[in-house]
Order: C-alpha cells, then sequence, then structure tokens
C-alpha cells in the first residue's frame, strides 16, 4: 500500500507488550494505518512538536494510556487540549483502569472516547477494527 494512503496514528504506550498487541491488532483488522509508538506524554508532546517543525502532518489519532512514567496521560490530556494545535486530534483513551475516576476524569480532560484495552487479540482486532470505522472513517477529521 502506498505510504500516502496510510492514516497516521499516534500510540502513547509505555508497555512493550501492549504496544505489540495494539499493532498486530491493527495490521490484523487490515486497516490502513501507520503507527508511531512513545512511551510517556512528555514524549508525545515532543514527537507532536517535531512534526509541526518539519511540516510533517498530525496523527489523525492518538490512542492514549493514563499509567507512564515521567508524564502520564491525563497531564499529556490536559495541556494537548487547551493547545490550539493539538486540541483538534481525537484522542481516545486506550487503558486498562477501571476506575470510575479515571474515567471521569478522561473526560472532565476533553477525552474523546475511553476505552478498556480488549484482554485478547481476538477482542483486540475487533476494537482496532471499530476505532478504524468511526474514528477514520466516519467521523469527519478537522483539517
Amino acid at each position: 500500500m502506498d505510504d500516502k494512503a496510510l492514516i497516521d496514528i499516534l500510540l502513547v504506550e509505555d508497555n512493550e507488550g501492549d504496544v505489540e498487541l495494539t499493532k498486530l491488532a491493527f495490521e490484523a483488522a487490515e486497516v490502513p494505518v501507520r503507527i508511531a509508538v512513545v512511551n510517556n506524554g512528555a514524549e508525545a508532546l515532543e514527537y507532536l512538536k517535531q512534526q509541526a517543525t518539519k511540516g510533517q502532518g498530525m496523527p489523525r489519532l492518538i490512542l492514549l494510556d493514563i499509567n507512564m512514567p515521567r508524564m502520564d496521560g491525563m497531564e499529556f490530556l490536559k495541556i494537548a487540549k487547551e493547545d490550539e494545535m493539538l486540541k483538534v486530534i481525537p484522542v481516545i483513551m486506550l487503558t486498562s483502569s477501571r476506575a470510575e475516576k479515571d474515567i471521569r476524569e478522561s473526560y472532565r480532560r476533553h477525552a474523546n472516547s475511553y476505552l478498556l484495552k480488549p484482554d485478547s487479540i481476538e477482542n483486540r482486532t475487533s476494537m482496532a477494527k471499530q476505532v478504524h470505522d468511526f474514528w477514520i472513517t466516519l467521523a469527519q477529521a478537522a483539517a
């Protein structure tokens, strides 16, 4: 597939196993994405700043874990949603936390969705397909 046809997704995740499972899931779902990976919120902000500086497009979607070293997902979300350039990028929380306080705080900080990490590769593949179908195919992105 032509690289220009691929949709860019930024995965902010510190767990190598979850990174690999997520990549495998999108591949198995046969959705045309290119996934960039960073390990925490600070690295995500740096990556996005570099993309803007180089004139390379922003990701169409950010998949964000909560519990990470250096800068967690909540702090990244707060900063991103206050930034004029970043706040238009949909952010989907992808986490294992079922804590009501995390769900509530994510939406309070303007997360676009809150998904629990699926427990199997089959469920993760289904999630990847649904994320693609809604956030890439149906939802209109800001230019």
